[in-house]
């Protein structure tokens, strides 16, 4: 029997970390949070000067990625998160990470994956396929509140803009462009706590299950 892999995808503060950690805790599966990578490439340029809209560039350092060395905590700043999103445009750069994804969510005793293509490039034959959702308005105010939380002086207006732009470059990439799988159940948390979009996603997951 092929691994139980649980393939989460959506686009920037929608709760898919979040809700993919509790799936990983909940059913005593590995996790990947595969925009740690692209958020590390982007880092790792940044740290030595380089050019982000290099291809060449981004994928010799995507390729000696070490995953063991990634530090999650300082990845997890919004400027993080537009250095990866404009990395992972990159076609050279996802060819380097797919076949270290693919290769985790092959485990044995299965996998729980979040990012922007598990479900249509990584994963496409996942046993579970969640697109987790949210609008840009829900999205840019949790995003907000999350960084005021954090002493930071943010503008929403502002944020609501760059979640908008970052949508639309993450869909319109000529590669793995972000979008929900046709056989993956959509979740959407505008209207939802983490608690709420937990349990909706655990029903999604135990009729896989039942069904195995």
């Amino acid at each position: 029997m092929p691994a139980f892999t649980i393939a989460i995808d959506g686009p920037a503060a929608a709760g898919k970390g979040t809700l993919a950690k509790r799936l990983s805790a909940h059913y005593a599966l590995p996790y990947l949070d595969t925009g740690l990578l692209y958020r590390a490439v982007g880092a790792i340029a940044a740290a030595g000067g380089g050019d982000l809209d290099d291809p060449a560039a981004m994928a010799a350092i995507a390729a000696g990625l070490d995953a063991a060395l990634i530090e999650e905590e300082p990845l997890r700043g919004h400027e993080a998160g537009e250095r990866a999103s404009r990395v992972a445009a990159h076609p050279p750069v996802r060819e380097a990470l797919t076949a270290f994804q693919r290769a985790f969510a092959a485990r044995p005793e299965g996998a729980v994956l979040d990012g922007r293509d598990i479900g249509t490039v990584i994963c496409p034959d996942a046993a579970v396929k969640i697109f987790v959702t949210a609008s840009p308005e829900v999205r840019a105010r949790r995003r907000t509140d999350e960084l005021l939380a954090k002493g930071r002086d943010v503008d929403y207006a502002r944020i609501l803009f760059e979640v908008r732009q970052r949508d639309a470059r993450d869909a319109g990439r000529s590669v793995a462009p972000l979008k929900a799988a046709e056989d993956a159940h959509l979740l959407d948390t505008s209207a939802l706590d983490i608690d709420a979009a937990f349990r909706a996603a655990c029903q999604i997951v135990d009729g896989a299950l039942s069904r195995r």
